[in-house]
């Protein structure tokens, strides 16, 4: 099987509840964000679900609580060797893949926007004199004082080559091609960033606007067409794994 990577976003807040948009502000999932977070863990992760941890090479999670508090929900007993992660929740499906937190997956920074909804931002820059008849677009604007798209697309490109170099290739066209060698990737992180890490990882530009959506506790899948490492691809239906150790 062609190698994947799966993007979780994290479980709902009370901040994303609101529409407030939330970067670097330390938010704890709310109860029913966790409740859900613990359902898409028993449905999608399993030796017979979307999911097979034992197939999992690295998790990849953002610096923030409140994306680390998801993947301690999931149904995946992870290794895990920093001190920022708790130890898996017992119960879960053995994972041999490390966790790595990495900045280069963090929510994407805000800045002058952190912590206010879009309509508030709208109107700020209607005062500022910067709508020039059209509304924000985070994808074309980005955030002052905070990042660009250009800072965004710089930062993901650099996670998807070093996931490209070190899990992929090896698999897909290495010495162990064909022996069932495992190299999902697992990534645990926000909405804007996620949706960003999806569009670059199709080799689309920022300002294309991703069209699709990734709800709060909510996952996505990446992959490759006919097996093959230069055609990146979305995948919008995976199939569970069955009849497969």
């Amino acid at each position: 099987m062609t190698p994947r990577v799966f993007i979780v976003r994290h479980g709902e807040t009370t901040w994303s509840l609101s529409g407030k948009h939330t970067s670097t502000t330390n938010i704890p999932l709310t109860a029913s964000g966790e409740k859900r977070v613990l359902a898409t863990g028993r449905a999608l992760v399993g030796n017979d679900r979307l999911i097979v941890p034992s197939k999992l090479s690295h998790i990849y999670v953002s610096p923030r609580l409140r994306a680390q508090r998801t993947l301690e929900l999931l149904n995946i007993a992870y290794r895990s060797r920093t001190p920022l992660l708790s130890p898996a929740r017992e119960g879960g499906i053995p994972c041999q893949a490390e966790v790595e937190i990495t900045e280069d997956i963090r929510e994407w920074d805000y800045g002058d926007y952190e912590g206010i909804t879009s309509p508030e931002i709208n109107r700020i820059r209607k005062e500022q004199g910067l709508e020039d008849g059209r509304k924000w677009d985070i994808w074309r604007d980005g955030c002052p004082g905070g990042e660009s798209p250009a800072d965004i697309t710089a930062r993901l490109d650099r996670l998807i080559q070093d996931i490209r170099e070190k899990w992929y290739r090896p698999v897909m066209e290495g010495e162990n091609v064909g022996e069932g060698k495992k190299g999902d990737v697992l990534i645990v992180a926000h909405g804007h960033i996620l949706r960003a890490f999806a569009q670059r990882w199709a080799g689309k530009e920022l300002h294309d606007g991703p069209t699709f959506l990734l709800e709060a506790g909510g996952v996505g899948t990446l992959s490759y067409e006919h097996h093959n490492i230069n055609e990146p691809a979305i995948l919008l239906g995976g199939a569970f794994v069955v009849g497969d150790d």
